[in-house]
């Protein structure tokens, strides 16, 4: 379940813009909200309406969001509040008013309104092709890095935009090292719980299953460890 919040005020682009990890304007994104060491918090996409900006966000994160932007606002000319919009999405024509997901054009559209639902299309099945992480999937406050969560590959982060919180860390991450580690989306034989770890046949661990669909699925992986040999629980990962 979603939840729409709105930012409203002259302040409303500035405020915003010094926060997340992407660039907020007159064209809708997906950003996220980090920890100072450059964790997650949470993930949302920002749509600008009129006068506002909506704020797109699983409503399990909501409050916290709320809260941890309010901390922030200080003397901004910004208002914080939550709306009674309802979000529908699905693939094929897109209706009037409502806008393309800017993470992946195999997500479809997006629309805002007084009716919240789904076109019937396995969204779970295109995140696991696509490897597109999910809230409070593949995406875990205070541990993922938005770097190993293919935040770069899905229009998630801008490291022209400027300074906002986390960005030291996450400017490291991109320039001085390479990334050992992160989401990917290998083939499974059987099913295992999202958590389950990814083993080694001599039992080191190699990383950890996620979202599963269609013989597929998707892991959290040590680069290095990727190979024959690798179960979690009783399935196997065909990495």
């Amino acid at each position: 379940m979603r939840r729409i919040l709105a930012v409203s005020g002259a302040d409303r682009i500035a405020f915003l813009q010094g926060l997340v990890t992407n660039k907020v304007g007159d064209v809708p994104c997906w950003a996220a909200l980090l920890t100072p060491q450059g964790k997650y918090l949470s993930d949302f996409l920002i749509v600008p309406e009129g006068e506002r900006l909506l704020i797109d966000v699983d409503a399990r994160l909501a409050d916290d969001l709320v809260r941890r932007l309010s901390m922030y606002k200080l003397r901004s000319a910004a208002t914080i509040e939550a709306t009674d919009l309802l979000v529908s999405r699905g693939v094929g024509d897109m209706p009037d008013a409502a806008i393309a997901d800017p993470r992946h054009e195999a997500l479809g559209w997006r629309l805002y309104g007084s009716i919240g639902q789904d076109d019937g299309t396995d969204f779970d099945a295109i995140r696991v092709e696509h490897c597109i992480p999910e809230t409070l999937a593949e995406l875990i406050p205070n541990e993922t890095f938005i770097l190993e969560a293919g935040f770069e590959r899905l229009h998630g982060v801008d490291f022209r935009k400027g300074c906002y919180v986390g960005q030291e860390v996450t400017a490291r991450m991109k320039h001085k090292t390479e990334l050992r580690k992160g989401l990917v989306t290998v083939g499974i034989d059987g099913e295992a719980p999202v958590g389950t770890p990814i083993l080694m046949a001599d039992g080191r661990e190699a990383g950890t299953l996620f979202t599963q669909s269609g013989g597929r699925a998707i892991a959290h992986m040590r680069f290095d460890r990727m190979g024959e040999g690798l179960t979690a629980g009783d399935a196997r990962i065909l990495a």
